[in-house]
C-alpha cells in the first residue's frame, strides 16, 4: 500500500537517494576488480533473443511491478530460469545499453513504473521495527534512473532530481508552523532536456486507488487533468511528452491523460509507460502516440523505440518498436554483444553482491522442508493435486490452524481470497524467502460458530457469482490477481501450441504475447511456447465436513472477508441477524506462517 511515511523517513530515503546517485554505472575493470565473484551463467541451456532490437532516436528500458524480486527468480521449474537475472546484470545491461546508444549517437532513457516492494523476503523480510524494502531499495536506488513513478506498494522517495513523479498522489506533513499540510510525494511533473537536444515533458500517474492510507490522497485522474498546474506543465509544447504511471494501458485512465494533452497538442508525439496489471502490453492511443506494459516480478523488461525526427513538421505517423525481454543474462549479453567474460561490470558486481549479503542478514535461506512437486496458481487445473490454492485451503491451512487449537474437533469450512497467494509453490528448497514470497501478507483468521453446514456450503458459490466478483472489482477499482489478469488476456491464444521454427519442448516454455500493436507476434523478444494457464476462482474454500445439513459447524475465513461473510450469510437464512458482534479470532496464526508450519510437519 502507499505507506505512512513520516518526514523523517522521507529525508532519510532522499539522502539515501541524493549518495547513491552519485553511483554512477562504472564500465567492467578486468584487473582491478576481480576479487568480487564472478556472476553464474545460468545452469540451463536457455533460447537467445530472435533478433536484435530496434533502436529510434529517442528509446526507452522499461521496468515495472518488480515487487522486490532483484535476486531474479531462482528455482529451475520452467520457465523460471528465462527470469534469472538479478539486479547487478540488469545494471550491467544498463550500462552496456548506454554505451550503445552514446555509439548510435540516441538518446536511451531508463524508467520504473511503481511497485517495488510486497513480494519477496528483499523487501518484506525485514527484522521488526524496520521499514518495509527500505533496505532493498537502496539497490534500486544505484540505477541510473531518468524517471520513476508511485505505485500502490510504495515508500520510495528517491531525490532523482527533481524526477520522482506523483502528478495525482500527495501526503500530509507537517509544515514549518507544526500543522498539517498535503503537498505531493514527489513532483508533480518534470520538463528536461535529453543528451540529445530533446525537450520532454512528463507526468507520473496513480489509477482512481482508494485504499490508500490515511495519511495520503490519490487525486482522480478525471480531476487532475483540470487542475491549474496541468495545464501550466502541458502549455509549452516539447518534442515529446513521455506519461509514465501506474495505471493499466489497456483500460484505465490513459484516454483521459491523452486526450487532455491532445486538445492542447494534437501531433506531439506522445510514449507511454504502465503498470499495475503484471502484463505484457501495448496499445496506441493514436498515430503518433504508444504505450507499454512491462509485466511484473523481474521477468520482463520492456523496450521501446520511437523515430522523432522524422515526425517533424508534419503529422505522418510515428514510427515506435517495443519489445518485453526476458530478464536474464542470455538476453542482456545477446543485446549488448558481449560474453560471459566480458558482461559484468564492477558495478553490477557490487549490487548482486550487496543483495546476497542482505538476504544473508534477513536469514532468507533458512530451511522450512523440501517440496517433492510444484503447486502453481494457473498452470494447473483448480481443483487438483498441482493447484496451488488447492493444496493451501485444503492441506496447508487445516494442518496449521488446528495446532494447539482446542475448536479443531468442531467441524469447519475454510473460505479465503484466492488472490492472497501471490506466486507459485516450486519444486525443491521451501525456504524463509519463499514463504514471504508467496504469501506476504499477515491476515487473520476469524470464525463464525453454529452455522448450518447447509447454509455454510452455500457461501463460496454465493461469492464467486459474476454479478457479486464484479461489485467487489468496483469497490476496489483494481484487479484482483496477477494470474487472474493473465487468464483474462491469455485465453485468446493459451491452448494453442506455436508452430514457429526453433519453438518446442519444455525448456523453450515461456511468455507468448498477443497485444494490440502492430507486430504483435513479435512483440515477445525470445520465441517460446505457451504454458498451460487455467481459470482460478476469486475466492477458494476447503473441502466441505461430511456432515448433516443441519450439523452447526464453524466457518472460518480471513479478517479482510468479514464484512462480506455477514453480508452473504444474512441474504442466505432469516433465522439469525449476523453482526461482527458474532465473529471471534479463530487462531493466532496468521496467513504469513502457514506454509512453514506445513513445511516444517511434511516436508522433513
Amino acid at each position: 500500500m502507499i505507506s505512512k511515511l513520516t518526514p523523517t523517513i522521507l529525508l532519510g530515503l532522499a539522502l539515501c537517494s541524493t549518495a547513491c546517485a552519485g553511483d554512477h554505472l562504472h564500465a567492467r575493470d578486468s584487473h582491478a576488480h576481480e576479487h568480487l565473484e564472478r556472476r553464474e551463467y545460468p545452469q540451463v541451456p536457455l533460447t537467445p533473443p530472435h533478433r536484435p532490437l530496434v533502436w529510434g532516436d529517442l528509446n526507452v528500458i522499461h521496468t515495472t511491478d518488480t515487487h522486490g524480486w532483484l535476486l531474479g527468480h531462482q528455482k529451475t521449474s520452467w520457465a523460471e530460469p528465462y527470469y534469472s537475472g538479478d539486479l547487478g546484470d540488469f545494471a550491467s545491461f544498463v550500462t552496456h545499453m548506454k554505451q550503445i546508444a552514446l555509439h548510435k549517437d540516441v538518446d536511451l532513457l531508463l524508467i520504473d513504473t511503481g511497485d517495488l516492494h510486497d513480494g519477496t523476503g528483499l523487501s518484506d523480510g525485514y527484522p521488526p521495527g524496520d521499514v518495509d524494502a527500505h533496505e532493498s531499495n537502496k539497490f534500486v536506488g544505484r540505477l541510473p534512473y531518468d524517471l520513476m513513478t508511485i505505485g500502490k506498494y510504495t515508500n520510495f522517495v528517491p531525490h532523482l532530481a527533481g524526477r520522482y513523479l506523483t502528478s495525482n498522489v500527495n501526503i500530509t506533513v507537517f509544515n514549518s508552523d507544526g500543522k498539517p499540510e498535503s503537498v505531493p510525494v514527489g513532483n508533480r511533473y518534470t520538463k528536461f532536456t535529453t543528451r540529445k537536444g530533446r525537450r520532454i515533458t512528463s507526468l507520473g500517474v496513480m489509477f482512481d486507488f482508494t485504499g490508500n492510507d490515511v495519511n495520503t490522497t490519490v487525486q482522480a485522474v478525471g480531476d487532475m487533468v483540470k487542475e491549474q498546474w496541468f495545464a501550466e506543465a502541458i502549455a509549452e509544447e516539447p518534442d515529446a511528452f513521455v506519461l509514465i504511471g501506474h495505471i493499466p494501458i489497456s483500460y484505465g485512465s490513459w484516454p483521459t491523460v491523452v486526450n487532455a494533452v491532445r486538445a492542447v497538442h494534437p501531433l506531439t508525439p506522445i510514449l507511454i509507460f504502465g503498470g499495475h496489471t503484471h502484463i505484457r502490453d501495448c496499445r496506441q492511443y493514436d498515430g503518433r502516440s504508444m504505450g507499454i506494459e512491462s509485466g511484473r516480478y523481474m521477468e520482463t523488461i520492456g523496450w521501446m523505440s520511437a523515430d522523432l525526427d522524422a515526425a517533424k513538421h508534419n503529422s505522418d505517423n510515428v514510427t515506435f518498436t517495443r519489445r518485453y525481454l526476458d530478464q536474464n543474462r542470455v538476453t542482456y549479453e545477446y543485446h549488448t554483444r558481449t560474453s560471459n567474460r566480458t558482461f559484468d561490470t564492477f558495478h553490477g558486481r557490487l549490487i548482486t553482491r550487496g543483495l546476497k549479503e542482505l538476504a544473508a542478514r534477513f536469514n532468507l535461506s533458512h530451511l522450512y522442508g523440501t517440496a517433492q512437486q510444484d503447486y502453481t496458481l494457473t498452470y494447473n487445473p483448480y481443483p487438483s493435486n498441482g493447484s496451488l490454492v488447492s493444496f493451501f485451503v485444503e492441506n496447508a491451512i487445516p494442518y496449521a490452524l488446528a495446532i494447539n487449537n482446542t475448536r479443531d474437533s468442531i467441524p469447519n469450512i475454510i473460505i479465503i481470497d484466492s488472490w492472497a497467494l501471490r506466486f507459485d509453490l516450486l519444486k525443491g528448497s521451501f525456504t524463509k524467502n519463499d514463504q514471504l514470497t508467496i504469501m506476504p501478507y499477515h491476515d487473520s483468521f476469524l470464525y463464525i460458530a453454529n452455522v448450518t453446514s447447509g447454509i455454510a456450503n452455500q457461501l463460496l458459490p454465493a461469492m464467486n457469482k459474476p454479478m457479486a466478483i464484479q461489485e467487489k472489482r468496483d469497490e476496489t477499482q483494481a484487479p484482483f490477481s496477477s494470474h487472474e489478469i493473465d487468464d483474462t488476456w491469455d485465453s485468446a491464444w493459451s491452448e494453442e501450441i506455436d508452430g514457429r521454427p526453433g519453438v518446442g519442448g519444455q525448456a523453450s516454455f515461456g511468455y507468448v504475447t498477443r497485444d494490440s500493436c502492430p507486430d504483435a507476434e513479435n512483440a515477445d523478444d525470445t520465441l517460446h511456447t505457451p504454458l498451460p494457464r487455467y481459470p482460478v476462482p476469486l475466492y477458494s474454500g476447503s473441502n466441505p465436513p461430511n456432515v448433516t445439513a443441519d450439523t452447526p459447524i464453524d466457518v472460518i475465513f480471513l479478517d479482510s472477508l468479514g464484512k462480506e461473510i455477514i453480508s452473504i450469510l444474512n441474504s442466505l437464512q432469516k433465522d439469525k441477524t449476523y453482526t461482527m458482534a458474532d465473529v471471534s479470532l479463530y487462531s493466532p496464526t496468521l496467513t504469513s506462517d502457514i506454509l512453514g508450519l506445513y513445511a516444517q510437519a511434511m516436508w522433513n
